[in-house]
């Protein structure tokens, strides 16, 4: 073992018998708003703090890693930065240090508070509330949701009589995790422009001390993963496709090891295309919602649990995870057989998926009339039912599409051409899929696109004004209908991070050619799909694939059809999926074509469902597939009556017999660990003083076996 990994473990024994940890313990750590005096305020759980000093005007002078004992925070900077009708604001007060390397409280004593600042006015404590109205119709693995405390600093300046400025911070149960986002609300006699909005400036510590080097090359802080619901770009990844997070210098910040003063030492989040918009009399504004998890590890597993801890409490709508199967249809008959072949083998869910017969777009009575007739035969059955629909990828017309601002003429996009999603064809398009699921009880969604990171110049658009504020228009119109899909209890698939924003799944990522490889070759680069992709995501919150009839090409040796004569790969396809938890898009026109099928089928749904709760829990990473020796992952839930279910895999063409050491700290058991092949019987194993139990494993020759940790 590494003396990295060593040093890892021993924190981890320390931090679980003394101190407890919070990724495995189970205790409670409320978060609490306290008054340290009158001019202090105070937020924290007891895994972070925030101080705000007041007086004369406010700023955030501490924000504390409680679990490591580190400062997170190099210097004072003000609390945001906005831009009116073409003028630069600064919110709360201002500090003109000489050193900005690190800060003593005292220094306090000298904040400036130049009148052309927002001023703060009051504060106000409330419970944290749900992003937006959220109904669940699927089963889930946690809906509860993060609770925890809010609280809501006001402003006001003399320029904008009866504009009210609020930026707020919410602080979560349990988690080391800060929320904050600004509004506006213009009371005020008259009209608003906002260009800009910055609602978070930290100066912070950095993390190396590089003479030379870029802001761009050196090293961000490890201890702040910082996530936000202005995320685009297609990359199923959330960390690419963070658009507000912006690391700059600090040429202030005059100690600083590097020459040129460089290094990335300060944070700002913002959408650097601008606002761009009008505030009317009597409307309010919310700037993007930024999230900031404190970190306590350099670990990627232990960083990465903590992420998805933060999503459950977040996200909660995104932990649903029906099973579902993707119709590939020409006609109405072939819905109702899919449907009956849900109900035989226990599917919850059907989608009619791209290149089928159904379009969302058309209005006419005998459309509606058909798809709800379809939709009220699913829900007879038991079924829900969903569809997908193509935004982005394609050309409308000139008079639609976005328009460049190079050329003035349409292309550019993100795929070439796209429609705007604010021109009078895309305001349309969000009418007609309301239209669509009101009328017919469709209960699922598929979105390819939109991919909001387009802009677009046209001056005639009636949903943006001109190219200022074409981007942050067609977000918030997208984040419009996410959001009133998933309050009517409508489930979102969407192929960009845009689970803040509402939507329940996303691709794990893949190369769509992969799945034209021969099954073999398939089998072991979806393993290694499942081990890369669930670093970050929880189980639910991402979606494989298994092409039951040709995709993107490929020969006989692709596909499973016909199933019968493909079961053993068939059935490993969907063990690899579900023993990770993972739905996977199993694409084609029927689940089953002999009994021998659909008997299969239902043995691997009913092992599933028997332990659907383990297999949604979050995945700590075993070894990962390269075909030469065994490979796996396991789940871990300290709170569940499983604490772990291990699945292991075997690509070589002989038995694999050896002892295999089992990582067993994140399933919250210390001294033992009741472990049993299968549904065979249990045995008791001693965990070592790094919470490991050897384990002997015998995994079949191009197969599979799983394990079950009690």
């Amino acid at each position: 073992m590494l003396l990295a990994d060593l040093c890892l473990l021993s924190q981890q024994v320390f931090s679980q018998n003394e101190k407890g940890d919070w990724l495995v313990d189970g205790k409670s750590r409320p978060a609490q708003v306290l008054e340290i005096s009158p001019n202090e305020i105070q937020l924290t759980n007891g895994l972070i703090r925030r101080s705000f000093y007041l007086d004369p005007n406010l700023v955030c002078f501490d924000f504390s890693n409680l679990s490591t004992g580190d400062q997170l925070l190099r210097t004072v900077m003000p609390e945001a930065r906005i831009t009116l009708d073409g003028r630069e604001f600064l919110v709360g007060g201002e500090m003109d240090l000489k050193e900005k390397g690190f800060f003593k409280k005292e220094w306090l004593s000298q904040m400036g508070n130049p009148n052309d600042n927002f001023q703060y006015q009051s504060y106000q404590v409330s419970d944290i509330t749900p992003l937006f109205p959220s109904k669940s119709q699927f089963w889930a693995g946690d809906k509860k949701g993060g609770k925890g405390k809010k609280v809501t600093f006001s402003y006001t300046h003399s320029r904008f009589p009866g504009l009210r400025l609020a930026i707020h911070y919410e602080i979560y149960d349990d988690l080391p995790l800060i929320g904050k986002y600004l509004t506006l609300e213009n009371k005020g006699a008259k009209s608003i422009h906002i260009d800009q909005v910055v609602h978070e400036i930290l100066g912070t510590v950095e993390e190396e001390s590089a003479v030379v080097g870029s802001t761009d090359e050196m090293k961000k802080p490890h201890q702040l993963y910082v996530e936000s619901d202005f995320a685009f770009n297609n990359s199923m990844n959330a960390e690419l496709s963070n658009q507000a997070s912006h690391w700059k210098q600090d040429s202030s910040y005059t100690s600083q090891v590097n020459y040129n003063y460089q290094t990335p030492s300060t944070l700002e989040i913002y959408p650097e295309k601008g606002i761009g918009i009008d505030l009317a009399q009597n409307q309010s504004f919310r700037s993007i919602r930024s999230y900031e998890l404190v970190l306590d590890s350099y670990d990627r597993e232990r960083n990465g649990l903590a992420r998805r801890k933060m999503y459950r409490a977040l996200t909660p709508w995104a932990m649903q995870n029906p099973i579902f199967m993707h119709l590939v249809s020409k006609n109405d008959e072939q819905v109702r057989v899919a449907i009956d072949q849900c109900v035989a083998t226990g599917y919850e869910a059907l989608i009619l998926s791209f290149g089928s017969h159904i379009n969302m777009e058309d209005e006419s009575p005998e459309n509606i009339a058909r798809w709800k007739s379809l939709a009220d035969y699913a829900h007879s059955k038991g079924i829900k039912i969903g569809g997908y629909s193509l935004f982005s990828s394609r050309s409308i017309g000139p008079e639609t599409d976005v328009i460049s601002p190079l050329t003035g003429k349409p292309g550019g996009a993100f795929f070439g051409n796209a429609p705007c999603l604010g021109s009078e064809w895309g305001l349309d398009y969000l009418r007609k899929l309301r239209h669509f699921f009101t009328e017919t009880g469709f209960d699922i969604f598929e979105n390819d696109g939109p991919y909001p990171g387009d802009v677009c110049a046209s001056t005639t658009h009636p949903g943006h004004q001109g190219l200022a504020g074409s981007q942050w228009t067609q977000i918030n119109l997208q984040k419009g209908l996410y959001q009133w899909m998933n309050g009517e209890g409508i489930y979102i698939n969407a192929p960009d991070w845009y689970f803040l924003d509402g939507t329940h799944k996303i691709a794990m990522g893949y190369r769509e050619v992969n799945f034209a490889l021969p099954r073999d070759r398939q089998k072991i680069l979806n393993r290694q799909n499942i081990f890369d992709a669930t670093w970050e995501k929880t189980p639910s919150m991402g979606w494989g694939f298994v092409p039951l009839t040709a995709y993107h090409g490929g020969g006989p040796d692709a596909v499973l059809e016909p199933l019968n004569e493909h079961l053993d790969d068939y059935r490993q396809l969907m063990m690899q999926y579900y023993g990770a938890g993972i739905q996977a898009c199993y694409r084609g026109p029927r689940l089953y074509d002999t009994e021998e099928t659909k008997a299969t089928v239902i043995e691997v749904i009913d092992w599933y469902k028997k332990y659907r709760d383990i297999l949604n829990a979050d995945i700590v990473r075993l070894r990962r597939a390269d075909g030469r020796d065994w490979d796996g992952w396991m789940h871990v839930d300290p709170k569940g009556k499983e604490k772990g279910l291990i699945m292991l895999f075997n690509p070589t063409p002989a038995p694999i017999k050896k002892d295999i050491s089992i990582p067993l700290y994140y399933t919250g058991l210390d001294e033992k660990a009741s472990i049993r092949e299968q549904e065979g019987s249990t045995k008791s194993y001693s965990l070592s003083r790094n919470y490991e139990a050897v384990v002997p494993v015998e995994i079949p020759a191009n197969g599979y076996t799983w394990l079950v940790v009690e």
